[in-house]
């Protein structure tokens, strides 16, 4: 008797595209999302994250079987029922690691082969379950496959930007690391600018409140987060009016370049997060170890975010 298809497999394969200059940020992403990062741009996981959470992954795809060769995997097809319409693909449309990419027309012919082998009724075009295999390594992992929607893009046109912002796409890694799993976790952004790191963050689901000394950027991030549809606090104040606490903040600290802040005035800003969070994550284009040190946090993890000769640190303190 054939067996309906299962989908309670609990690993995970993530494949990733990525810049060469967004490799060490990506990886830190995995870190904060895993526990563990790859040199590759592919990764497996039990963790299941929605893949369009992260501005690097590609798709997700949940393993249901995994078979030694080709011919093994047709067998196992066979096995399965969709009650739902169907396509499948073949997530080989690049490198992976140590595997070449399959070409097109080879991916089109095995597709087609093992989509032949389920019964069900196959939709190209407007299929309720997608599935997809991959090879890695010389096996054939089969599955049902989520691909990654770049929200991110849309954010990039906002009402209010200035050029020294995050990018939406650092901001959008960014707001992962300080908050890889969201349930039950409170988050502040307490030097927010325009809302770039709180339209992120708002987007996946981050219970998140912004604030800055600003009072026209903090208009300018109300109206950036109503214009996507988004709701968020924001208060015009400085840090050290803050007296909730909360388990996660982010802070682009003020550039020297930009502002008029002081060495003393960055430090009085780091103590004021030590007073209020369990965990910081600052963005630093300036490397200040020892204000993160003297304001009482431990540095965890860190990387490098470039682009082009510009570089910014993103540095997790506990």
């Amino acid at each position: 008797m054939k067996q309906s298809f299962k989908t309670d497999s609990k690993e995970f394969i993530y494949t990733y595209v990525r810049h060469k200059d967004e490799h060490d940020l990506c990886k830190l992403e995995m870190r904060s999302f895993f526990g563990y990062d790859s040199d590759s741009n592919v990764l497996i996981s039990k963790t299941a994250i929605d893949p369009s959470r992260s501005p690097f992954m590609k798709e997700r795809l949940e393993v249901l079987i995994t078979c030694n060769s080709f011919e093994e995997l047709m067998s196992e097809a066979e096995r399965f029922v969709s009650h739902k319409t169907f396509r499948v693909t073949c997530l080989n449309t690049i490198d992976l690691g140590d595997t070449e990419k399959i070409g097109h027309n080879k991916r089109r012919k095995m597709e087609k082969a093992i989509g032949e082998k389920i019964t069900g009724e196959a939709d190209l075009d407007h299929p309720e379950t997608h599935y997809g295999f991959v090879l890695l390594d010389g096996v054939y992992y089969f599955g049902s496959v989520e691909e990654s929607v770049p929200y991110w893009r849309f954010h990039q046109q906002k009402p209010h930007m200035y050029s020294t912002a995050l990018s939406t796409r650092v901001a959008r890694a960014v707001a992962n690391i300080a908050v890889p799993h969201p349930e039950g976790v409170k988050a502040i952004d307490p030097c927010c600018g325009i809302g770039t790191v709180l339209v992120e963050a708002r987007s996946m689901g981050i219970d998140i409140v912004g604030r800055d000394i600003n009072p026209l950027v903090c208009r300018g991030s109300r109206k950036n987060l109503f214009h996507f549809g988004l709701e968020c606090e924001v208060v015009k104040g400085p840090i050290s009016e803050v007296t909730d606490t909360y388990d996660s903040a982010i802070i682009d600290m003020p550039y020297n370049l930009f502002t008029h802040i002081t060495a003393e005035g960055q430090l009085g800003i780091l103590k004021d997060a030590r007073r209020i969070t369990e965990k910081l994550v600052v963005v630093t284009i300036e490397t200040i170890d020892d204000m993160i040190e003297q304001a009482g946090f431990n540095i965890v993890d860190r990387c490098v975010a470039r682009k082009g000769t510009f570089e910014r640190q993103v540095i997790v303190c506990l």
